[in-house]
């Protein structure tokens, strides 16, 4: 004889709980920390950005108001042309000459140690040269 099938009262499931390994504890520590991490400096960029783009401004507003003394004709590579445009063409300068003018002034402070031993060097020909006059002004005196 067939019984009725009684269905018995369902109790909810209980959640299964997640198994970590020591290991997997350790990575998922780490993750942590570096999602941290990450997220800290994306959070700072902007700050970072905006000071960037303060310096550079101030930079070439300097660049700018100073007072152009002397022109000079110089040869550039292709490259150097383009790179040139694109500081022109961004709104970064109103001209290649004043840009090339700002980079020329940037590239000369920042080989400084490179001008002064020159000017060392330009000086001690200078005094080689005198002693060179001294000497071939004593021998025109003795002729």
């Amino acid at each position: 004889m067939s019984t009725p099938i009684q269905s018995q009262p369902t109790e909810p499931e209980p959640k299964d709980e997640i198994i970590v390994h020591e290991d997997e504890s350790e990575e998922t520590e780490e993750r942590s920390r570096a999602t941290s991490s990450v997220r800290d400096m994306a959070a700072r960029i902007p700050e970072q950005l905006s000071a960037i783009g303060r310096d550079i401004s101030r930079t070439i507003e300097r660049a700018i108001s100073a007072k152009d003394d002397y022109m000079l004709a110089v040869k550039v590579s292709q490259d150097a042309q383009k790179k040139l445009g694109q500081l022109v063409q961004a709104g970064v300068f109103g001209t290649r000459a004043e840009a090339a003018a700002f980079l020329i002034d940037e590239g000369i402070k920042v080989q400084g140690p490179l001008f002064e031993r020159v000017e060392q060097k330009l000086a001690e020909i200078e005094r080689l040269r005198a002693e060179l006059r001294g000497l071939v002004g004593e021998k025109k005196e003795a002729v």
